[in-house]
């Protein structure tokens, strides 16, 4: 793997946990090419020849291996769209660690925008670790799209995380889910000064004994916006459930719109959604704890956002 230089490494340390080339498959790409790669005898990556991104195929049966695949930009003016394939065998369980860290520190623009296509096979297992970070002073955009369809038994779940950094941000989620698979997602989110973040989730349940429950937590400081748009439909016997809490502080707004559709007389769905500021008496109990009015609410939004 060719060298990252100081910025990088303290990039893919704080969006992958990296310090050192990682073992097993990995594909490292920073400023919009690839700086390292390899794959294993279970995990093959392929470049892709008419677009930027991978196809990677996980063999089935695969146990206990991790992929890492990070992105990070640490020049101006970088703005790519980058298209990556997962192939998950039959019964495979496995990690993927991704995430994309961007530092900016012109009075220009740099954007990612990753699309990631996930086909898991019937009774495998995927988690999926997404971190989005941002630092600089120039405009740092990340737009992730995340398309997954699970077969029969098969299992997603998907950690993201986004705490402050980035200026804009536009997440979307879709999935189709087939009989007795699942889909978990567990989202936490920052936003400040100007920032804007809108999440958008798309899910249909299509097979008998489908599920997916959908969690995000958020905070919105300064005058950020946040909008939370959820979409599920149970076309089968199923269950469905979607839940966004938010707190909102100084002059920030968020929406949350939720949807859910039950074309089945057995889909059972529920959506879930509350916004509202820290209660007055957490940071009064804190404070006589010994700690300042700002340490209480940090202390309130690190205990909510962990």
């Amino acid at each position: 793997m060719n060298t990252p230089d100081e910025i990088q490494k303290n990039i893919l340390e704080k969006i992958a946990g990296l310090k050192d080339t990682p073992s097993g498959a990995y594909n490292i790409r920073v400023n919009g090419r690839s700086i390292g790669s390899a794959s294993t005898p279970d995990i093959s990556i392929i470049p892709k020849e008419n677009s930027s991104g991978m196809d990677i195929h996980i063999k089935a049966g695969t146990k206990h291996e991790h992929l890492h695949i990070p992105v990070v930009i640490s020049e101006s003016g970088i703005e790519e769209t980058v298209y990556n394939d997962f192939h998950i065998g039959e019964g495979a369980d496995v990690k993927i660690i991704a995430g994309c860290g961007i530092h900016n520190n012109s009075g220009g623009r740099s954007r990612h925008d990753g699309i990631h296509t996930f086909y898991i096979g019937e009774n495998a297992r995927v988690t999926y670790m997404e971190k989005h970070y941002g630092e600089g002073g120039g405009e740092r955009i990340l737009n992730p799209v995340t398309r997954v369809f699970l077969e029969e038994g098969a299992y997603l779940e998907m950690d993201t995380v986004q705490i402050e950094g980035v200026d804009s941000t536009k997440r979307v989620t879709e999935a189709v889910i087939g009989d007795r698979a699942a889909l978990v997602v567990k989202e936490k989110l920052m936003t400040s000064g100007s920032q804007t973040a809108e999440t958008e989730f798309a899910v249909e349940l299509n097979g008998t004994g489908a599920s997916a429950s959908i969690g995000s937590r958020s905070v919105a400081k300064g005058a950020s916006r946040q909008a939370f748009l959820s979409k599920i439909d149970g076309n089968a016997r199923c269950t469905g459930h979607s839940e966004c809490d938010a707190i909102i502080m100084d002059t920030a707004v968020v929406r949350a719109v939720p949807e859910i559709t039950a074309n089945h007389v057995d889909a059972a769905l529920i959506h879930e959604a509350a916004i509202g500021k820290i209660a007055g008496d957490q940071i009064v109990k804190l404070m006589t704890l010994g700690l300042t009015e700002e340490e209480a609410v940090e202390h309130i939004i690190g205990g909510f956002l962990k």
